[in-house]
């Protein structure tokens, strides 16, 4: 079975987030540099729901980790 492809933009659509590429290059742009302590699943700027699913993925080694690493990625980067 192949598993499924996805991208940021199909990400930030389960999330319920704007999820143009303007739109996702904002909020990582307002929500960047969150401590390398913290895990993403508990990122403040989540709603509840939000940091569940995100937890859940990991828990069952979803086919969204890889695109939710992704995002972490980004969000740890240092602006330019």
């Amino acid at each position: 079975m192949e598993s499924a492809h996805h991208t940021m933009n199909d990400l930030f659509d389960q999330l319920g987030l704007p999820s143009s590429d303007k739109e996702i290059d904002l909020f990582i742009a307002e929500h960047q540099r969150i401590p390398h302590k913290t895990k993403i699943q508990q990122a403040d700027f989540f709603s509840d729901s939000q940091q569940a699913f995100i937890k859940q993925a990991f828990h069952e080694d979803a086919d969204w980790v890889v695109v939710i690493e992704h995002l972490d990625a980004l969000l740890r980067e240092k602006p330019s």
